[in-house]
């Protein structure tokens, strides 16, 4: 019998998070006659009265959660009118209500009592990052975000709309929000760290947005800044490591088959990459900086527009393969794979995940795409830096690849 199945043991928790809550308020509680009305015991005693008006029934769950409110529109009103905030009076009636859920849903208690202490602890780095270092645009962005998680994802049909399989607007909206979040990851991560920690960290956080047009950039400023040219081969050589990330995450959530086939080469080019970055990182040292981005943290109409152009390539590819077979499969993948590497593989992995391809053959097809995507990142590198920049780049990439098709070589053994 598990322990949370006992009564005693849920209003045990309930008291828990009443004291875990009342603790990180007491530290903010002040003294003198400007203190704070609830401390640790007030927050712990709200939380047992939750756990115990639950047993007693819903009317007096229902008074006493009045109580409880009353008490703490009281303690705001004769509080110290200096600080107009309502945090600990709000805090107060949550953690009377978590100490009523706890009864029934014991672990969702705790979890939101933590996540609501990691809240108010947090407090002063949340003010600074929604007043200083988020935009009002990146904020409209957060908020885009969730609602396209979770009001419009679960609204849409989860099932093909067509003969073939492959339009199932559920999945397709899934593909852009998960394109945002990796984006929007990116670019935050850019914002908080790039101009900080140099061209690496800002190397790695782009190539989520692209790769290739990473390398690009790397390559110019190398050739119009010679003094940056080991701090851009390191930018380069860390965008390679967002590729395997952001592979193995759309992959992942498609076709956890497909992912599970795909561990050993995905894994051995994702360590060959960061390894790489890593000493490429070290001989530049820490000089140069970008300077951090300001404006958009995704644009959805791409994120769409990825998620469409997946669907397109899990067409083209169905048809390759029921009309050529697999080296018509292959073949559209490859092709596919000299624009982008992510949508190949994503609509690889819908196959894999409706039963139209085996794991085997979809690990084939995407180390494929991901092989055409390297000359296309080769190409640039060797078309826009100088011939160090070529050198240590080209070295990265191909190091990369024969790890990755090493990978798939030794699986054939196993």
């Amino acid at each position: 019998m598990d322990l949370l199945d006992r009564p005693e043991w849920r209003l045990a928790v309930a008291v828990g998070i009443g004291l875990v809550v009342g603790a990180e308020r007491e530290r903010r509680k002040g003294q003198g006659r400007n203190r704070s009305a609830a401390g640790v015991r007030t927050f712990a005693l709200a939380a047992a009265l939750g756990g115990v008006a639950f047993h007693l029934g819903a009317a007096v769950t229902a008074a006493f959660a009045l109580v409880v409110g009353g008490a703490s529109v009281l303690a705001y009103a004769l509080g110290d009118r200096s600080d107009p905030g309502l945090t600990t009076e709000i805090a107060l009636v949550l953690t009377f209500g978590l100490g009523v859920l706890a009864q029934s849903e014991p672990r969702a208690a705790l979890a939101v009592g933590l996540l609501s202490t990691a809240l108010l602890a947090y407090r002063r780095d949340l003010h600074r990052i929604v007043r200083g270092v988020l935009t009002q645009r990146e904020l409209l962005d957060l908020l885009i975000l969730g609602v396209s998680a979770l009001v419009v994802l679960p609204m849409l049909p989860d099932h093909a709309l067509d003969p073939l399989g492959a339009v199932n607007p559920h999945r397709i909206w899934r593909l852009a929000v998960v394109m945002m979040a990796l984006t929007g990851g990116g670019y935050v991560a850019q914002r908080l760290a790039g101009a900080r920690v140099g061209l690496a960290v800002s190397g790695l956080a782009s190539g989520f947005v692209s790769a290739s047009a990473t390398v690009s950039s790397m390559a110019a400023l190398a050739r119009s800044s010679p003094a940056l040219l080991g701090p851009a081969a390191a930018g380069a050589s860390a965008s390679m490591v967002a590729t395997f990330l952001q592979m193995m995450i759309l992959v992942g959530s498609a076709s956890p088959a497909l992912l599970r086939a795909a561990v050993l080469p995905l894994g051995a080019g994702a360590a060959t990459a960061l390894l790489y970055a890593a000493v490429q990182t070290m001989l530049a040292g820490r000089n140069g900086h970008m300077e951090a981005p300001k404006g958009r943290a995704f644009n959805i109409r791409m994120a769409l527009g990825f998620a469409l152009l997946v669907t397109g390539v899990d067409v083209a590819a169905t048809l390759a393969q029921r009309w050529l077979g697999t080296g018509g499969l292959v073949g559209t993948t490859a092709l596919a794979g000299f624009a982008d590497a992510h949508a190949p593989s994503a609509a690889v992995a819908s196959l894999v995940a409706s039963g139209e391809l085996s794991p085997q053959l979809g690990l084939l097809a995407m180390l494929t795409a991901f092989s055409a995507n390297t000359v296309t990142k080769a190409i640039l590198a060797w078309q826009g830096g100088s011939a160090a920049f070529r050198r240590r780049v080209l070295l990265g990439l191909g190091l990369v690849l024969a790890a990755v098709w090493g990978g798939f070589a030794a699986l054939q053994f196993l």
